[in-house]
């Protein structure tokens, strides 16, 4: 067994598809349903602020410090396919780093979807459509697993291992957790042969987004007092794994705010200063015997206060959208419409039912920082004046 202890670095990339404003008029008359200039200007930058300086960055440290230094990539095929239409520059740097030898490129859904929640053949297919395209343009086939927004039961995760992965990625959440450290491998209930990696949100959290808090008592935030909550936190455990969003860094912290400089500095300390090594999460898997299996018999995500999944599916507009989208399932795939089977991935994106959030307070002002709509209800109607036009595209489909 490992003796070492290992921090885990995972970063999430993903941006959505968003819909134009869609009105019931255009109905049946034009099925054209996305901003393609939103979807362009945002994510040139936040190539600009974040994917191009943060790769270039990364691609520095390992300069320096060699294979001691490995992370991971959950990167969507919904922000691949952005990358190849607007910014190929960023998936070419993406391809750099591949190069290294120092990253793990995680599996996912396809579209960043919610189907591991309610289509288990959907949620397969997209799972395997992901793992060719992390193979076409990395050349690597994914080992371990991360669902969209960390989201994990025992159910899905048996069903992750049925997929092959010995891996997955999940929230340390409290009320599964308890008295238990996040900072230990666990199994799934079901298969203990899926090994479970679970969040530290506390630290990865005073990255991602506490880190600019003026009024948080911790600030500021520099390498050496990190340094010291990594060394303390691990004094019971394995492994501190930091998953986090890629935007943080120049998108939701500004450069302004040294988020860079403090990442830069960060990897060489660590390995001169601490006992600690850089695992990526198979690698984790690998070198850690699990402590105990882990029991989740309901879903849970990174997202809000609660850990669940009710920042997609916590009140009626999101539910009557959920439900309407994964009715279609079957006559989606019967169609075998190339046009309609990409639409029908695009619009399985969890952000469209992001937007519907009815949440307030502190996780409200969360979700109207990522809301392209001023309402919950606007989100809702646009939408489903879309999936409207989208049936009508599958049952003439149909007939033909």
């Amino acid at each position: 067994m490992e003796t070492k202890s290992a921090i885990c670095f995972y970063f999430q990339v993903h941006q959505p598809d968003r819909l134009r404003q869609y009105r019931f008029f255009d109905i049946g008359n034009d099925s054209n349903y996305y901003d393609e200039f939103a979807n362009r200007t945002i994510l040139n930058r936040v190539a600009q602020r974040c994917y191009i300086p943060m790769n270039n960055l990364l691609l520095d440290i390992i300069g320096k410090c060699g294979k001691q230094f490995k992370f991971a990539f959950s990167i969507s095929g919904a922000v691949i396919e952005q990358f190849e239409k607007y910014a190929p520059e960023v998936l070419e740097s993406f391809k750099r780093l591949a190069d290294t030898g120092c990253v793990e490129f995680l599996a996912e859904t396809y579209s960043h979807s919610l189907s591991s929640l309610v289509d288990i053949n959907e949620f397969q297919r997209q799972v395997k459509l992901h793992a060719a395209l992390i193979h076409k343009h990395f050349g690597v086939k994914p080992k371990a697993f991360r669902n969209t927004e960390l989201i994990y039961s025992d159910q899905i995760g048996a069903t992750v291992a049925k997929m092959g992965y010995t891996c997955m990625l999940t929230e340390g959440a409290r009320h599964i957790l308890g008295w238990k450290s996040p900072n230990f491998v666990y199994t799934n209930a079901i298969n203990p042969k899926l090994k479970l990696l679970l969040r530290n949100f506390t630290l990865s959290d005073d990255i991602a987004f506490r880190f600019s808090d003026r009024s948080w008592n911790n600030w500021p935030v520099d390498v050496d007092k990190y340094i010291a909550w990594l060394s303390d936190s691990i004094k019971e455990g394995q492994v501190i794994n930091l998953f986090m969003d890629y935007e943080t860094f120049g998108e939701h912290q500004r450069v302004s705010t040294g988020i860079f400089d403090f990442f830069k500095a960060l990897p060489e300390a660590v390995l001169s200063r601490t006992d600690f090594q850089f695992c990526t999460p198979s690698e984790v898997a690998r070198k850690y015997e699990p402590v105990a299996a882990l029991d989740v018999p309901f879903p849970i995500s990174w997202a809000d206060e609660e850990r669940d999944t009710t920042a997609w599916l916590g009140n009626e507009l999101q539910n009557e959208a959920f439900n309407k989208l994964y009715a279609l399932s079957d006559r989606v795939l019967a169609a075998e419409d190339e046009s309609i089977t990409h639409d029908w991935l695009k619009l399985q994106e969890s952000d469209h039912f992001y937007y519907m959030c009815t949440k307030f307070f502190s996780d409200g002002m969360v979700h109207n920082y990522f809301n392209p709509y001023d309402t919950p209800y606007e989100a809702f109607i646009n939408y489903m004046n879309v999936l409207s036009d989208f049936a009508l595209r599958v049952e003439k489909r149909l007939k033909q």
